[in-house]
């Protein structure tokens, strides 16, 4: 059909915002594997190879991760370069709660039935990461 005979579609509002919110999880979720195995990597020097209490070791090996994440965060998948020490106390905040979480989750699964603290850390990242998204995008950098 020759050009401006015919009817055409008018674009999806909503498809730039979708758009943009793929690209934002999609690098999230890159930024957040460079976190894990960060994270992960920590852990292990600290547990396995330095005999650090698990427990420990996992403050320590996601603060590392919170902090890396953080800063890949601001500069590729928000954009955000204002106020950054507020932004990393929340971004830190919302990390806290994977501490916690996986505080819980190496009690029960670790000291409570004996699994590898090695397997509960490696399980855990996954839903942390998720559940940290969706807070980060709108607290720590909405």
């Amino acid at each position: 059909m020759p050009a401006g005979t015919g009817t055409t579609t008018p674009a999806c509002p909503e498809a730039p915002g979708r758009a943009r919110d793929v690209r934002q999880l999609i690098t999230y979720a890159l930024v957040g594997g460079s976190g894990v195995l960060l994270d992960l990597a920590a852990f292990l020097l600290l547990y396995d190879v330095a005999g650090w209490h698990e427990q420990r070791a996992n403050v320590l090996s996601t603060s590392i991760g919170i902090t890396n994440n953080f800063v890949l965060n601001a500069l590729f998948t928000f954009r955000r370069r204002d106020r950054l020490l507020v932004r990393y106390l929340r971004f830190y905040a919302v990390g806290l709660t994977g501490i916690a979480l996986t505080f819980v989750l190496l009690a029960v699964f670790s000291r409570g039935l004996g699994i590898d603290p090695n397997l509960v850390k490696a399980g855990s990242l996954p839903v942390v990461l998720l559940f940290q998204f969706a807070l980060n995008r709108k607290w720590s950098f909405g």
